[in-house]
């Protein structure tokens, strides 16, 4: 079980380097090198070229090479919202993953993936709630069930905010 309260770290200090390790269900894990934009201690924000193959089309976007996505963490909120653009700078949207607080140790940022996800396209007509399925089969619902339900409740926090307004000064 984790710790609820916000844990402001040292900020992560513009212009460096940092690895970031997405922590995914079955002892998977995404690592790749990032930049850091801005980070106040709480909330961090890096840029990174796209790190998965070369193309991946979820049907309503595609992923591919060139693609850079500024991501946004938070050492206090359940999620990590993530811009992504073309290698010609068009907005593509925001895919917003559901994972506990990040972790901030060294150089090296640390977001475990929770499987709940939201799709934001950039204007903000297509609002998809993504992944319920993968959620419901990772177990967390019946082995960690006040887990779950931060996961659940940062997902509707995260719909509500781009459906009510507070999505930008979110990023902000």
């Amino acid at each position: 079980m984790s710790d609820p309260r916000p844990h402001p770290g040292n900020p992560l200090p513009p212009g460096g380097t940092v690895t970031v390790v997405l922590l995914k269900s079955r002892g998977r894990q995404v690592r790749y090198p990032a930049t850091v934009e801005r980070d106040d201690g709480v909330h961090a924000v890096v840029r990174a070229p796209w790190a998965g193959p070369p193309v991946r089309d979820f049907g309503f976007v595609r992923f591919e090479s060139g693609d850079v996505f500024t991501e946004h963490y938070w050492r206090d909120r359940w999620f990590s919202v993530k811009e992504v653009r073309g290698p010609d700078g068009a907005l593509k949207g925001w895919y917003c993953d559901v994972t506990r607080p990040a972790a901030v140790a060294e150089a090296t940022l640390t977001t475990w993936d929770l499987e709940l996800d939201l799709w934001v396209s950039s204007d903000r007509s297509a609002v998809l709630r993504l992944d319920e399925d993968e959620f419901a089969e990772s177990g967390l619902p019946e082995s960690d069930p006040e887990t779950a339900g931060r996961a659940r409740r940062a997902l509707d926090e995260l719909e509500r905010l781009v459906r009510e307004g507070g999505f930008d000064a979110l990023l902000g």
